[in-house]
């Protein structure tokens, strides 16, 4: 048995933010392992997605769960969306890159996605309402793309000082490391 993975959130604007992940391609112990310590992280964080690149992985995977009871956690491996539709919903989110950080978002309310399982079992599923937003969301880490990049100018305007603290705090981190 492999030993337990503990992740920590990579933060703005660390570089494996922006690289799109790449497909997963074991279906194994380890991809498992990876899976149950996102998800520990997530809960960790207070958080109701995560995706791969956020713990500083370029794997095609995210684990989400809206209502925090166990039942409703769900894993895409691979996922692909295949069709947003409904109306489109400005909604607040946040982003555990971006502790602190929070914008109006429009995102369309449905979401069909193609994916597989933890065993590499292809599935294709509707969502809708929250669970689509976070999937899409997520999606969008998998991608390289971030809050900030579907924020609106005003909301980007509001949050400027704290993204450049976040920039600061990085590059302090990585000045300490270097010496």
């Amino acid at each position: 048995m492999a030993k337990s993975l503990e992740f920590e959130i990579s933060i703005y604007p660390a570089p494996v933010l922006r690289k799109p992940a790449s497909e997963v391609e074991s279906f194994d112990d380890d991809l498992q392992e990876t899976i149950d310590a996102m998800f520990i992280r997530m809960r960790e964080s207070q958080g109701v997605g995560l995706a791969a690149p956020q713990v500083g992985l370029k794997q095609r995977i995210l684990v989400l769960n809206h209502s925090g009871a166990a039942e409703d956690d769900l894993v895409l491996v691979n996922p692909t969306i295949l069709k947003l539709s409904g109306p489109r919903e400005v909604s607040e989110e946040g982003c555990l890159s971006f502790p602190g950080i929070y914008g109006e978002v429009s995102r369309p309310d449905r979401v069909r996605i193609k994916a597989q399982t933890p065993k590499g079992e292809p599935f294709e599923q509707d969502y809708e309402g929250f669970v689509s937003r976070i999937i899409q969301h997520e999606m969008d880490h998998l991608e390289g793309v971030l809050l900030i990049d579907r924020m609106s100018p005003a909301d980007k305007l509001r949050n400027r000082l704290a993204f450049e603290d976040l920039v600061e705090d990085y590059k302090s981190k990585l000045a300490k490391a270097g010496s």
